[in-house]
């Protein structure tokens, strides 16, 4: 199942933040008004407070134009996505300045991570769901022939060409296409004069506050185990959000084997049930949630202090929160 889907249930609006204000209801920064287009398998929403409607109805419809353009070109289950034809090809002619920028960002985390944040566990993903599908887990010589094919330093990217150097890989960038879909829509937001906005692409992003007073969109965590509970409220000023769980698609009932891959083992890890980050930008957010998932919480929290403003929470597969020092719980 598509990754996307389950991120948009990992956060959402609370009392007192967005779920508390109607569109159309008036605020001293003027109406709030939203947009909802389809992308990423899901509903991609647009909140923005403003005095100008036509300006702000003008900010939405830019805002979801950027981000349907990103799906477009990302997704990797449409055929005529830059993404699938990568994948089915192992090479691509002439890519797109937003691809390329995606697997810039995607290299400069791998470093950054040491290997655990991997575009290229693609194939055991595929892998995997081959086998659930079947009801049962692959055998270990088709895990590790997947395996094989993981190895984000084959990837090669340049304006002219992309090219996969490896027998049998294929990318995934829903780890960062949400975020990098929230950023363009933000900014297109801006463009438009708007300062006081809500990105929803499965991963957020906000700009200004819901009212002029400052208080702060606010968005709630999901609980990993107990649906319907929040296991956090969270202050949204100004950052992008992001959260992986173990949850969100699982291949196992225990929770054990989901969607997230190590990709040294080829297994999922074994530590985390989930990981919220806030993060400047939303494609920092998203990629942070998932390396985060794959190191660990004593590794992950030891990387998000060196990190200017990234803020970090982790839940345990017992339930254990951490959170970092200037995590801003509502």
């Amino acid at each position: 199942m598509r990754r996307r889907t389950f991120i948009a249930a990992s956060l959402g609006t609370i009392a007192g933040g967005v779920g508390a204000v109607m569109p159309g209801q008036v605020l001293r920064n003027g109406d709030l008004h939203t947009g909802a287009a389809l992308a990423f398998g899901t509903t991609v929403t647009v909140s923005v407070v403003h005095q100008d409607t036509q300006q702000a109805e003008l900010a939405i419809e830019d805002a979801l134009a950027e981000a349907s353009k990103v799906d477009a070109l990302m997704s990797i289950y449409s055929e005529s996505s830059q993404v699938f034809k990568l994948n089915r090809d192992g090479l691509l002619e002439k890519p797109d300045p937003h691809l390329l920028a995606v697997l810039a960002h995607a290299r400069g985390l791998s470093r950054l991570t040491k290997g655990a944040f991997d575009i290229t566990v693609q194939p055991l993903w595929l892998t995997f769901r081959e086998a659930a599908l079947g009801g049962f887990l692959p055998p270990a010589m088709l895990k590790q022939e997947a395996l094989d094919s993981v190895g984000w330093e084959y990837v090669d990217a340049g304006p002219d060409l992309v090219k996969l150097r490896q027998p049998g890989m294929a990318v995934t960038l829903n780890g960062l296409a949400q975020g990098y879909a929230a950023d363009l829509a933000l900014a297109a937001v801006r463009a438009r004069g708007v300062r006081h906005a809500l990105i929803d692409t499965g991963e957020f992003l906000s700009d200004g506050a819901l009212s002029a007073s400052g208080r702060p969109w606010t968005l709630g965590v999901a609980d990993p185990r107990e649906q319907g509970r929040l296991a956090s409220a969270v202050r949204l000023v100004g950052r992008g959000a992001a959260t992986s769980g173990d949850y969100e698609s699982s291949f196992t009932p225990d929770f054990v084997h989901h969607h997230i891959f190590d990709p040294v083992t080829g297994d999922s890890p074994q530590e985390l049930a989930s990981v919220t980050v806030l993060a400047p930008t939303g494609i920092e957010a998203d990629g942070l949630s998932t390396a985060f998932m794959v190191m660990g919480a004593r590794k992950a929290h030891a990387l998000a202090a060196r990190l200017p403003g990234v803020d970090l929470m982790t839940i345990n597969k017992r339930g254990i929160v951490w959170k970092s020092p200037s995590f801003p719980a509502a």
